[in-house]
Formats: structure tokens, sequence, C-alpha cells
């Protein structure tokens, strides 16, 4: 019988009983916590770790992770339904394909800068308000897109949201990541800006080249003739324009409004019934939109909601402290570089089991500030070892629920994926390691 790579549903359950396997081999422990008056959260106590008595997680409440998972997730399912229904509704519109033609046939001549242009633009999101999930529900455009210009699926993805996942692990101001990591360091928020912005052009400009030169879909060498589209109509110019200004308001609602899920979805599921209205769907045919919208993206909910059950079986065998305190406690001994560079690799290990990026800042900044006191390192390393573990670990990390569901809308297997992705995600690695050394002397 031959061997297939498992399905993105076996993959995700495979960490979930791997996590429970764990809570019988680590033992428990646990920080303890105080409110952050700052960023009214919940940070752990430095010194504070004891051992506990250990609670590892049964068969049963595996199995029973998995609900409480996706339930844990909930206002993100339900913010990848709205928007992949949103999406739905405005192509059935025929505007994504009307606007599609004209840029494609706008840069007939220079496709390689389209893909570019679309870097620069996922890069700008992710760096702006961490755009990840909201990705999903635009891969059929982008599938298209990148067919049309003689590039593959796999190229499509990395140039959205490989590029929207440097933005954010490299850029200076994601509110869920940088933006909270500093507040909790105490250093003045967006500091150390400049320094960021140069490493992420020169991260993201490797990056777009990378995949320029080997995204090419050699399967179909024969180029897709481009005729010159109609004009576009009143009515699809206004869709996109209001599909844009919906974006818009939602980076501004995020950094300035302190928006969460259920604001962005209430917004795009607006969003959704103007356009039906305004492409002249009717009400039962924008109806009808969004149900086919939402059946199409069930899947990639209910796998963003897998990755949370994995966190769940660890917390509730009391196991994710105890990995927390043995991957950063020997680094107080090292010489500042190796130190600086054993942060960033702990916060990469520790994106594993905890997949969330501003959860992650929450638990551990706490404990590093003090040690990098205690050995003279700046707390804006600290930041960027953060920074830039967790942030790259997103693009290759199974627990990241968004990059399954996103390989899986797109029709790529993770295995395909990280054959075309290792190369370059080392190299990166190189880059943000060079980064938090240089920052040691520079910050």
């Amino acid at each position: 019988m031959k061997l297939t790579f498992p399905h993105p549903m076996i993959i995700m359950l495979a960490f979930v009983g791997l996590a429970a396997l764990l809570t019988y081999i680590i033992p428990a422990g646990s920080y303890d916590r105080v409110l952050d008056e700052q960023s009214q959260r919940a940070v752990v106590v430095e010194g504070s770790y004891q051992p506990k008595e250990n609670t590892p997680v049964n068969i049963g409440k595996t199995f029973l992770s998995v609900p409480e998972g996706i339930i844990e997730g909930a206002e993100v399912v339900v913010l990848i339904l709205i928007i992949g229904g949103a999406f739905y509704v405005v192509d059935k519109t025929g505007a994504f394909q009307s606007g599609l033609e004209s840029l494609i046939f706008r840069f007939d001549k220079a496709k390689a800068w389209l893909l570019a242009l679309v870097g620069v633009l996922f890069a700008a999101a992710g760096a702006l308000n961490g755009l990840q999930e909201e990705i999903i529900a635009m891969v059929p455009v982008l599938m298209i897109l990148t067919q049309r210009i003689g590039y593959t699926k796999t190229a499509g993805v990395a140039i959205s949201l490989g590029a929207a996942l440097i933005g954010g692990s490299f850029g200076p101001t994601n509110p869920f990541s940088v933006i909270i990591a500093q507040n909790i360091a105490e250093v003045p928020m967006f500091s150390g800006g400049l320094y960021r912005m140069i490493f992420l052009v020169l991260t993201l400009g490797f990056w777009i080249i990378y995949v320029i030169r080997t995204g090419k879909d050699k399967e179909n060498l024969e180029p897709i003739k481009s005729d010159k589209p109609a004009k576009i109509s009143n009515a699809h110019v206004i869709i996109l324009l209001l599909v844009a200004l919906t974006f818009a308001v939602m980076i501004y609602g995020l950094t300035n409004w302190e928006w969460d899920y259920n604001e962005m979805s209430a917004i795009f599921f607006a969003m959704g019934l103007a356009v039906g209205i305004i492409g002249k769907l009717g009400i039962n045919g924008t109806a009808k939109a969004y149900s086919e919208g939402f059946a199409e993206l069930v899947f990639a909910g209910i796998i963003v909601g897998l990755a949370r059950s994995i966190y769940l079986v660890m917390q509730d065998g009391q196991i994710i402290d105890t990995i927390i305190y043995t991957l950063f406690n020997p680094l107080e001994g090292l010489p500042l570089g190796l130190a600086a560079f054993g942060m960033m690799i702990a916060q990469a290990i520790l994106h594993i089991p905890v997949p969330s990026t501003s959860g992650q800042a929450v638990l551990t900044m706490p404990l590093l500030n003090p040690l990098a006191d205690l050995i003279g390192m700046s707390r804006q390393v600290v930041v960027l070892a953060y920074q830039y573990g967790a942030g790259i670990m997103d693009m290759v990390t199974p627990s990241n629920g968004g990059l399954m569901a996103i390989l899986a809308a797109a029709g790529i297997s993770y295995k395909e994926w990280i054959q075309y992705a290792w190369k370059p995600i080392l190299v990166i690695f190189i880059i943000a390691s060079l980064s938090v050394i240089l920052g040691i002397y520079l910050l």
C-alpha cells in the first residue's frame, strides 16, 4: 500500500495526541500570575515557579479537548466564516474577476513586479495588524492570480501568508506581538523602529526575490495570453473600493479603537451585505452566496480550532510553565551573544505549544526582563528575540492553525509547503540571528 502524507486534520489530531502524551512525561509546574495594570493582562511573576502534582490528560479528556478547542477559538472561527462568506459574495458579483483581469493586463509585461507588489501589500498588512487568518478567505482569488501569471499555488501562499508573517515578525508596529512585548518590557512603544525596518526591508526583499525566481509553474510553461479586458463597471469599482475601505477601517480599529475579532467580523458581515445589494445579487442571492462561502471555509475554521486544542491539553496538564522554565533558565550563565541567540531559539521552540503570539509575549517577557537586566542585555533585544522566534516559527509549525487552514484552502499539503519554504526560512532565521546579535551593541 502506497503511503501518503497525512491530511491536515490528521496532523493536527496527532499534535493533540502528542501534547497529551507529554503530560505524562514532563513534570507539572506553574508560575504565580498577577494582573499587569498597564496591559490589563495576567503576567507571570519572575522567580515564582513551583513544581506541582502531575495531572496527566487521559484519553477521554484528550478527545474532549477537540470541541473545547473549537469553542475556545470561536471568535477566530466565526471571523474566518464571515470573512469567507463576505469574499464569496464579492466573488459572485464578478468584481474580483474583472479587477484581476484589469490588473493582470496592466502588468502583462511585468508579472514579476505584480507579484512583488502583492508581497509588499501583504507584508504591510502583517506589520500593521498581524494579518494571518484573514488570508484564508482570499486564497481562491490568490490562486487564480498566481495561476494567471504563471506561478504555482505554493508561490501564491508564499507571497501572501509568507510576506504577511515576515511583516508581522520583523516590522515595528504589529499590535499583537511587538507592541504588547514592548509594553510588558517597559520600553518606549515603537522604539527601535528604524532598526526593525532595515531588517524588514532586507528580509522581505530576499523573500520576494526568492518567490519570483523559484515560484514559476514549470508544468504550465505556456504563458496565458492576457486579452484587453472590458472596462470595469461602476458597480465593480464601488465594490472593490468598499473592500479596500473595509480593510482600512479594520486596521484603524485594531490600532486605535481596541477592536478584537468580533468587531472585525461585524464590519466584514456588513460589507458583504452591502456588496450583495450593490452587485445586484438581491437579498436571497446575497444570503445564498454567504451560505456557500460559509461551507467553503468550515474545514479551515475547524483546523484553527484544533490548534487551540493542543494548547488546552498542555494547559490542563500544567506543563507549559515547566517548558518555559526549562527553556529560559539555562540562559543566565551564557555570554550575551549566545544568550540572545538562545532566547530566540527558545521562543521559536515555545511557539509550537503556544501558537498565540500575544499569549507568548505575556508568558515570557516578565521572566526575561529581569534576566536581561541581570546579564546586562537591552530589553529591546529581548523583544527582538521574542518577535523573531515566534514570528518565524509561525511559518512552519503545524500548531499554527492559520497556516494549516490556508494550506488546506489552497489545496497544498504541509509536506509541499515545507519542501518549498525550508531553505528561504533558514536564510531568514540567519538574518534574524544577525539582527539579535547586532542589537546587543546597537540598541
